[in-house]
């Protein structure tokens, strides 16, 4: 269990005009000798015996290897061959196509004069772990940090298991990077609590590294549970694990928050039960993005990575693209962009079609077809958000909740800003909706509240109010609304 980390790597464009770049996760590397593929980790997570290396860390807890010697775990995959997985840049200095990073490290031994400067390292966390928690073993492991099962001594948490993510300030060269743990830690506090979401109990520091304590989630990884069913899930399990992946990318969405690394990896089961619930993890390469914002730093998983990733220019649509992915992958067992290198990969998913036509998909719904080609459309405008997704006649649930989605505000925006010729035109066509559209409408319109069937901006207000955590605040969320209030009189009737 526990979240990864990425690994920063400059960008650099190759012949066929794709743009591999900054955060994409080196993959697993080989056993250290004297371990058999088949031998696990750890046998027992809770056994707290003294590590025999010289270690910052508390007792207990090995060092961090370097990524030569990270163990890898060995899958007997009913899907293609994973890719290689090297790091991007090493493909690009084979081709001579290197360029220099954008940005570049802050020494901090530098023998400087006057213009040097120090990273401060320092992230006003709590500096009494040890006090609080015992450590056990590694249950999880990233780049640039690993996740251990720990024990609560004091306070809230007494007696309770833990999991705690342990990040190294060793490997925080950059401001960027250290930025990148803050901003972490302030996602995961702001959107804990959704029912999905893994809890987030509190940060810690001392001199060496940072730790993240989180709920522990032992029912392993939504990757194993894929495995274990023979590389596919049956429609109505897919349905049952897709619905609860939208409801948490839908909460982040609301929130601003973008997550960037959908993948079936960076899901977790509560427990061990064939139905115990999920809970989305690793928010290392997640990020606030600003209505309207268009994100350019390449991040993500190479099968997983949406066209306009590589294309430098993306928002929350780039998830549903992952999403879409990840529904593939349930329902036909197998990967709908693969090839045997990275290059290879994006170039498949620049280009390349999935493949709809070889089995089982004659015998999959047309609802779930059109269902995953809607997710994987190549244009991210005609993409659902996760909102529509979940009311798509696939996934369709009368009694289920439909969450608010962002998206009608910002087609607000649009509207009011439009020319009265331009009204006009959207009005007649409002007529032509479909009706398994109007059922996604009908959804958001009530979630607004009318009023004898009118909606005013207090209504649009009060309803995103509803729904304002921190994050919401950092990723100006409410700018959207400023912006209608600048253009209509508030209390005006906008329906």
């Amino acid at each position: 269990m526990g979240h990864c980390c990425s690994k920063d790597v400059s960008a650099a464009v190759n012949n066929d005009g794709i743009t591999p770049g900054n955060h994409f996760k080196p993959p697993a590397s080989p056993l250290p000798a004297g371990r058999s593929s088949e031998t696990p980790l750890s046998t027992d997570i809770n056994s707290f015996a003294a590590s025999p290396f010289q270690s910052p860390l508390p007792a207990g807890v090995p060092p961090s290897p370097s990524p030569a010697g990270t163990p890898g775990r060995k899958f007997r995959w009913p899907l293609p061959p994973p890719s290689p997985a090297k790091p991007i840049m090493a493909i690009m200095r084979r081709r001579g196509q290197t360029k220099p990073p954008k940005e570049m490290p802050i020494p901090e031994d530098a023998e400087g004069g006057e213009g040097e400067r120090q990273l401060d390292k320092s992230f006003g966390y709590a500096k009494n772990f040890p006090v609080k928690f015992e450590l056990g073993k590694e249950v999880g492991r990233g780049h640039f940090g690993h996740t251990c099962w720990a024990k609560g001594k004091k306070g809230e948490l007494k007696g309770q298991s833990v999991a705690v993510k342990i990040i190294s300030k060793a490997k925080m060269t950059t401001a960027i990077s250290i930025e990148d743990v803050r901003r972490e830690v302030k996602i995961m506090k702001a959107l804990s609590g959704h029912e999905h979401m893994i809890k987030f109990h509190d940060a810690f520091e001392d001199a060496n590294n940072v730790y993240i304590v989180m709920e522990l989630c032992e029912g392993g990884e939504l990757l194993d549970r894929i495995l274990s069913r023979g590389g596919r899930y049956t429609e109505e399990d897919a349905k049952s694990i897709i619905v609860q992946i939208l409801s948490v990318v839908a909460f982040c969405h609301l929130q601003g928050v973008v997550h960037r690394d959908l993948k079936p990896e960076n899901f977790l089961f509560t427990t061990r039960n064939e139905d115990a619930p999920m809970k989305i993890i690793d928010f290392g390469l997640s990020d606030f993005i600003w209505p309207d914002q268009r994100l350019n730093d390449i991040v993500g998983s190479a099968y997983y990575v949406a066209p306009e990733v590589l294309h430098r220019s993306y928002s929350v649509e780039a998830d549903m693209w992952s999403i879409g992915v990840i529904t593939y992958i349930l329902l036909c067992g197998s990967r709908p962009f693969w090839a045997r290198t990275e290059s290879g990969i994006f170039r498949s998913v620049l280009r390349a079609d999935p493949n709809f036509d070889d089995s089982p998909w004659p015998e999959v719904s047309p609802e779930a077809k059109d269902f995953v080609k809607r997710l994987l459309n190549k244009d991210h405008r005609k993409r659902m958000t996760a909102a529509q997704a979940l009311t798509h006649p696939w996934l369709r649930d009368e009694n289920r909740r439909v969450p608010l989605d962002i998206f009608i505000y910002k087609l607000i925006k649009s509207y009011v800003r439009a020319t009265p010729f331009k009204r006009a035109a959207l009005k007649a066509l409002s007529k032509a909706i479909p009706e398994s559209d109007l059922f996604y409408i009908k959804a958001q319109f009530n979630l607004l509240e009318p009023k004898d069937g009118f909606l005013s901006l207090n209504n649009f207000k009060t309803a995103l109010m509803r729904h304002a955590t921190d994050a919401m605040k950092e990723s100006r969320v409410l700018d959207i609304f400023n912006m209608v209030r600048f253009i209509y009189l508030s209390g005006r009737s906008l329906c």
